[in-house]
């Protein structure tokens, strides 16, 4: 279905080549005074310099040449040359009842040709428990990817977890220490391993941080774990059962804290994953003539002439000939495009990592790990922070544990709950929880993704203003009329949705028609943050028109019908835009 701006631009562009003037100068943009009209061209102002004229004498002949087009309501030329339209209501009313008919997807055409796009984020790292540092990544990540699946892409979501390197050593090393009994320090232990893990999650998440404090103060200790870890990466059957062990025990875990946000992943693949591929691309990269030794490294340069900054050259393997997280990136491309062949991969990450993608992106290019038209995007996110401005702390000054704010954020809200109503405990929980999470997905994806961002939870989770726990209050509104309605009657069957009768019912249905648009370029920029704009809009256009009609007491009831038809549009643009965003709505708050 065409976008409604894009109907109104054909028009006025029309015009514009009909009097002579270059159709460019015809682009329609929504008005920045929506007071004085709901739509502006301000192309006459360039074509007077073209056409050495007035630029009035230019919107002055449009505006005549618009006279009678049945798209408008009205066509003015207001000096100094600018054409401010308004939409006819019966053409308004025709574009919603299109979208109507056309079901779930609300006049958003799937684009019409596909693609396959694989989406890296969430990036946790085994036996370590999710904290607020992941938060941004698995909630910009997975709304990116379902916004892209609403188009109509391939869209692959890959957790891509940290599960390689000394960390594993550390681990191994720690548990040698306390359990040295374990079958998988026997090196010559011919049998199976056994299938139930030696640990816990609880107690795998206390090993790790007790042996990275030890390896900083015992050098010996240290070069055990990296000896360990060496091990573990050159095949030693014991440690790889570890590994297994680790893996299951640790991705349980964060399947269940993943859940717990609404995020999902395709695929949990780890670094691991990308090893095999590792030796094959490297002797390529050396064949080929791209890598070299550099201080005993081995390094290609990645450095252009446009460059105004060093760009440093990527290291591929160390020294000692260990790999990196370079190495295990490049090697993960590998198997990305020999598995997927994807179009695209987009990668989000803290914005600090720029440099280090820049440096792996133009390795992938220039030593051949993808095609030339693959494309490798950076989608670069800023700090969540405190109040105090500075990076996220609990009150001890520590890294919060991400279930910890989650159940913090749920408590909050099932106080707030309990404080409005009177609620059976076990239902109003499961609301908490509900809006808890649309209070904190919001508060994160109402904010350009680049942009560092206040973590408040007391404005996140108020129930008016720009917020999430106000657009649910929106929803759940809209579905207690509508229960009200249908508990007394139905439709009549020629119900349809009616030019507006007023002010504030035009401008709900000129926010409600703007939602093809408004997806695709939330799409076309990786920009959830549109998404959320939108809805706050139409949110409060709804309210605007709640409080001043009369829907329950119309008494025309083809009118009233037309109101319950223009709701149940608002409910379902609503509602599609937060399951994009990742959350939904309770049924009553």
């Amino acid at each position: 279905m065409e976008k409604i701006l894009n109907i109104i631009s054909n028009e006025v562009q029309a015009a514009m080549k009909a009097n002579g003037y270059d159709e460019k100068y015809g682009k329609v943009t929504l008005s920045n005074r929506p007071d004085l009209c709901e739509y502006q061209c301000n192309g006459a102002m360039a074509a007077a310099k073209e056409h050495k004229c007035a630029p009035f004498q230019i919107s002055d002949k449009i505006a005549e040449a618009l006279k009678g087009n049945t798209l408008f309501e009205s066509v003015e030329s207001v000096k100094p040359g600018f054409l401010n339209l308004k939409l006819n209501p019966d053409y308004l009313a025709g574009y919603l009842r299109q979208m109507e008919e056309d079901g779930e997807r609300l006049g958003c055409s799937k684009c019409k040709d596909p693609k396959t796009i694989m989406i890296d984020y969430g990036g946790p790292n085994v036996a370590k428990p999710l904290h607020v540092g992941h938060l941004r990544s698995a909630i910009i990540g997975e709304s990116v990817k379902r916004i892209g699946k609403f188009i109509g892409h391939n869209m692959i979501g890959d957790v891509h977890l940290g599960d390689w390197g000394l960390q594993m050593g550390l681990i191994i090393t720690e548990l040698k220490a306390r359990k040295p009994e374990l079958v998988y320090f026997d090196e010559s232990y011919q049998g199976e391993y056994p299938k139930e893990a030696p640990f816990t999650i609880s107690e795998l998440e206390e090993i790790y941080p007790a042996a990275s404090a030890k390896s900083k103060e015992d050098e010996a200790y240290k070069e055990a774990a990296m000896q360990a870890t060496y091990e573990l990466q050159h095949g030693r059957k014991g440690y790889q059962a570890l590994l297994g062990h680790i893996l299951h025990v640790s991705v349980s875990d964060l399947k269940r804290n993943y859940e717990n946000l609404n995020v999902s992943f395709e695929l949990w693949k780890g670094e691991s994953d990308a090893q095999p591929y590792i030796p094959a691309m490297v002797e390529k990269m050396k064949k080929d003539g791209f890598a070299y030794i550099s201080d005993g490294a081995l390094v290609v340069d990645v450095k252009e002439e446009t460059d105004t900054k060093e760009i440093p050259p990527c290291m591929i393997l160390k020294s000692d000939g260990a790999s990196l997280y370079n190495t295990t990136d490049l090697a993960t491309i590998v198997w990305r495009m020999e598995d997927y062949k994807p179009d695209e991969i987009i990668y989000v990450v803290d914005k600090r990592q720029e440099l280090y993608f820049t440096q792996v992106f133009r390795c992938a290019r220039k030593t051949g790990l993808v095609k030339p038209e693959t494309k490798l995007t950076f989608l670069g996110f800023g700090t969540m922070n405190g109040k105090d401005g500075k990076p996220f702390k609990t009150r001890e000054g520590g890294v919060m544990r991400l279930e910890y704010l989650v159940s913090g954020i749920n408590e909050e809200m099932f106080k707030k709950i309990s404080d409005n109503h009177t609620v059976e405990e076990g239902e109003g929980r499961e609301t908490a929880k509900i809006v808890a999470l649309s209070a904190i997905k919001y508060g994160d994806l109402s904010n350009q993704a680049s942009k560092d961002y206040i973590f408040d939870i007391d404005r996140f989770t108020s129930f008016e203003g720009n917020t999430g726990p106000y657009i649910l209050y929106t929803i759940v509104r809209i579905k207690s009329i509508l229960k009200n309605y249908f508990g007394q009657k139905s439709l009549p069957q020629d119900a349809r949705i009616l030019p507006a009768h007023s002010g504030s019912e035009k401008a709900l249905m000129l926010e409600i028609s703007k939602f093809n648009g408004m997806m695709e370029s939330a799409f076309e920029e990786a920009a959830p943050h549109k998404v959320c704009a939108y809805i706050y809009d139409l949110a409060n256009a709804f309210n605007h028109f709640y409080h001043e009609t009369k829907i329950m007491a119309e008494p025309n009831e083809m009118v009233q019908a037309g109101y319950i038809k223009l709701l149940e549009l608002t409910k379902k643009a609503l509602e599609t835009c937060i399951g994009v965003l990742g959350f939904e709505a309770p049924e009553r708050m």
